[in-house]
């Protein structure tokens, strides 16, 4: 197995545990915001598995479809980031098609509301870029 394989696998176990955060006690608080910083919903959820099966399928399939998982995915969910801190929402769960911008904030809050997609993100793409190039 290459080691773009064994990095989709990763994102399949790390995109399953994000589905699953708030269906385990303790990790959301009274207000449903996860750790205290974000809120996931039905739509996120679906999103974190779908991706995770992608991720899974790509992983046990070859390392040309690992490669191409993690571009794609990576983009996308850098994006998503990005688009989170302009706008308060991102587009993979349609927010910032249904949702009036909240504006560009830069406070630690945002940030970390956003750090998941943009560290998830950014990583994929530069594996898929830059890991395994001559392989």
């Amino acid at each position: 197995m290459s080691t773009l394989q064994k990095i989709a696998i990763f994102y399949f176990v790390a995109l399953m545990i994000a589905a699953s955060i708030n269906y385990i006690p303790g990790l959301t608080d009274e207000n449903g915001l996860a750790f205290g910083i974000f809120a996931l919903d039905l739509y996120d959820d679906a999103l974190h598995v779908a991706s995770a099966l992608w991720a899974l399928v790509a992983g046990l399939m070859s390392r040309n479809a690992a490669r191409m998982f993690l571009i794609l995915f990576g983009a996308a969910y850098l994006g998503d980031g990005i688009f989170g801190i302009f706008t308060g929402y991102g587009f993979l769960d349609m927010g910032i098609f249904t949702n009036a911008s909240l504006g560009m904030d830069l406070s630690l809050g945002r940030f970390l509301a956003n750090l998941p997609h943009l560290a998830l993100g950014g990583f994929g793409l530069y594996a898929g870029l830059f890991i395994e190039r001559h392989a």
